[in-house]
């Protein structure tokens, strides 16, 4: 898969002169009121460095000095501020090039983000400039950077400076939506620590795979946030994703734009399971990456990480509540996430009994009742008692209500509670009065996460689990050692060579003799043109067997009524032929018909899908799931990116409703789960093999017997996407 520009993401050495500046010059600036070049003058008033203005008309702007052009500066310029029109721009990159400069922003919108052959061809002039002289451009049509340690705010939003001061932390935001990136940087205004906030616009030169590379060698971030609509290079995404990985950094990603449906038709039921949501998610799991689906849940999801990096000491989760209706609605949300509640150690009952009244509840979750908020001294000693369970990685504390007298003291006591102890306290503001009292202090807490959601405080502890556990325990390395025939690749190009349309679906025989070069098991088959023959073939054959309709033309066979299941004669096969000839041509009357399939049946077991689908990013992805006509109606799906190693498809199969199918259930002995894994790894590397020439493929259902696995049905789609939608769309009229 082709990288864009055709390189690797950029080191942090080659932007720390675009980030982290000594000396920056503001071209443009001005003392127009409103106007981007007096903005970002007034935000870069708390910077630690040096900022020159460049305009002709000023001597002077906003205290700074100002030289008439970059040419007049006194000393090298690390990052130009470019606030000028859009015709302006390339010329201006040119001259901060020539000076020396290692860094650019860009304001200018009207390039590629209008759609317009003129605007495309100014950004991509922009894209060669910086890839001939080495200077970094962040943009066009880029609100700015911000760096909170140096107070290097350069960006044009109002008041930017004066919002971000003083307010540097571990939480860095790198987004190529700035507006929307912003909207999560104010969060520093209710007291959460930020590092930096990188917008990436256009993304001419960086992008946000370039910022998260540097903030994994960054120190001050801690914890990154990207928020993206999509990358150009799914390769470069999971290199950066994987540095940040290594360096021991959660990287929290959300992608806008999941509900948009792609334009392209999909012939296959992997096709409309596996949209470029599911390969974004299923990457960042491969990648380390922590995928959230919920804008609002971001800045405290990357807080209760930032301020708990060790991880869980104990798997539990404590519940201490003063009510026992918001002890019982936490405890709901816990179990919904699978977190464990275990019952107190014996040690913290005895604790708690000192001074929890008779009709409270010494349990988990407790209802310690409002007796214990009567006196500070025994809140602390409930939150001592809890944090100090051997069980209990977590202690949440619902806050139910505030009193503008009280609710700061208790938050004062978290604060005190969570500097003695490395268990991970959360507090979940359950009112609304959303900037009550102690709320800021919470935020801005270096111990203690204040969530405004039951929910998500309950999601966060989920993932923040799951991350550290998949740290200690997981090898994301793909096995280098195959275990199908390296000669089966080379015997399907040679099946797809013989296929007059190079943009279509082969016959499910063809499918199936491509599963079968890669060991997959699949049924013993005739192709019969008529009815006689048909019947002819099951005797050979043996019964029961299995009658399908034979077209490359018709991808759902139950739809047309060409399939007929369980026939044990020739009588039966005989008419059961004539009907799905007849159904066919009446219900599917322009396709194409080579004759009826005669199948061995298999027989029963659990009904399994096996697909992949080539994602444009990430390349071929890998599907399991739930089988059979209800497919898509179920939508029990796992995907991950090919290769797929054998513990990545235990880890698959172990994440689907279908697994306590397979493994037994009501004294059922199970399916042969082995033989699942063994295909699903042969059929990833068929994929992996033949991703150029392939588009999407179906083994549906792929039957998984007591021993052994045996694929039913199979659908191989070739070519271009493009070129496939194109033709179903011109099949279904």
């Amino acid at each position: 898969m082709s990288q864009t520009n055709g390189r690797d993401v950029f080191s942090r050495d080659d932007l720390k002169k675009l980030i982290d500046p000594a000396v920056i010059a503001v071209v443009g600036a001005s003392a127009t009121p409103g106007g981007f070049g007096k903005r970002t003058m007034e935000n870069l008033s708390g910077f630690t460095g040096r900022v020159y203005g460049v305009n002709p008309r000023y001597d002077t702007v906003e205290g700074r000095p100002c030289v008439p052009g970059l040419r007049d500066l006194p000393e090298l310029p690390d990052c130009v501020i470019v606030c000028v029109a859009g015709h302006l721009v390339l010329e201006t990159l040119e001259e901060a090039a020539r000076v020396g400069a290692r860094g650019a922003v860009v304001y200018a919108s009207g390039f590629s983000e209008t759609g317009l052959e003129e605007g495309i061809a100014a950004q991509v002039a922009i894209a060669e400039l910086a890839q001939r002289t080495g200077l970094r451009v962040a943009g066009p049509n880029c609100v700015g950077l911000i760096n909170l340690g140096t107070g290097g705010a350069m960006n044009f939003m109002t008041d930017s400076g004066a919002i971000t001061a003083g307010a540097a932390g571990g939480i860095a935001i790198v987004s190529q939506s700035g507006a929307l990136g912003y909207t999560v940087l104010q969060a520093v205004q209710r007291g959460v620590g930020v590092s930096h906030y990188l917008a990436s616009g256009n993304s001419a030169d960086v992008d946000v795979c370039d910022y998260i590379a540097y903030l994994a060698q960054e120190p001050t971030a801690e914890v990154i946030i990207c928020l993206m609509e999509g990358v150009k290079s799914g390769e470069r995404f999971m290199q950066a994703a994987r540095l940040a990985d290594a360096a021991g950094k959660p990287l929290i990603v959300y992608k806008a734009g999941n509900g948009v449906k792609s334009g392209l038709a999909a012939m296959s039921h992997t096709g409309t399971l596996t949209g470029s949501t599911a390969a974004y998610e299923a990457a960042c799991e491969r990648a380390g990456a922590i995928w959230v689906d919920d804008l609002e849940a971001l800045t405290e999801i990357a807080s209760f990480f930032a301020k708990n990096p060790r991880g869980p000491a104990a798997p539990g989760v404590g519940i201490m509540s003063t009510s026992g209706g918001a002890g019982v609605i936490n405890a709901d949300k816990a179990e919904a996430n699978d977190l464990e509640l275990p019952a107190l150690h014996e040690s913290t009952r005895l604790a708690l009994s000192e001074v929890v009244p008779a009709f409270g509840s010494i349990g988990n979750p407790a209802d310690l009742t409002a007796e214990v908020l009567k006196d500070a001294a025994t809140f602390a000693h409930c939150l001592d008692a809890f944090t100090a369970d051997p069980g209990l990685g977590a202690v949440v504390v619902p806050l139910v209500f505030v009193h503008e007298t009280t609710t700061g003291v208790r938050a004062s006591i978290l604060g005190q509670a969570g500097a003695r102890t490395e268990t991970a306290l959360a507090a979940v503001w359950m009112n609304e009065w959303l900037e009550g009292p102690g709320s800021r202090d919470l935020d801005g807490d270096p111990k203690i996460t204040l969530f405004r959601s039951a929910a998500r405080c309950m999601r966060a502890i989920r993932l923040w689990q799951n991350w550290h556990t998949r740290r200690r325990t997981f090898d994301a390395r793909p096995s280098s050692k195959r275990i199908s025939d390296p000669a089966a690749a080379a015997t399907i190009r040679g099946i797809l060579a013989a296929v007059e349309d190079k943009s279509s679906a082969l016959t499910e025989q063809q499918a199936k003799a491509a599963l079968s070069a890669y060991g997959i098991a699949v049924p013993r088959e005739a192709l019969a043109t008529t009815a006689e023959e048909a019947a002819e073939f099951a005797d050979r054959l043996g019964y029961p067997v299995v009658l399908k309709i034979a077209s490359a033309d018709i991808q759902h066979k139950t739809e047309v009524g060409g399939v007929r299941l369980n026939l044990g004669s020739a009588g039966e096969v005989r008419a059961a032929a004539a009907e799905i000839l007849h159904s066919v041509r009446s219900l599917a009357p322009g396709a194409r018909i080579d004759g009826v399939s005669v199948q061995t049946m298999v027989g029963a077991g659990a009904e399994v899908l096996l697909g992949s689908r080539i994602d444009p990013q990430f390349g071929p992805m890998i599907t399991v799931g739930s089988g059979g006509i209800l497919v898509e109606l179920l939508r029990d799906v796992s995907t991950q990116p090919a290769p797929v190693t054998a513990d990545t498809a235990r880890r698959m199969i172990a994440s689907l409703r279908l697994h306590k199918i397979l493994t037994g259930v009501r004294g059922d002995p199970g399916y042969d789960i082995d033989a699942l894994v063994d295909v699903i790894v042969r059929f990833s590397e068929m994929v992996g093999d033949l991703a150029d020439v392939l588009t999407e493929v179906d083994v549906n259902p792929l039957i998984v017997g007591r021993t052994g696995a045996t694929a039913a049905d199979a659908l191989v789609v070739t070519g271009h996407p493009e070129a496939a939608a194109i033709q179903e769309g011109a099949r279904n009229g």
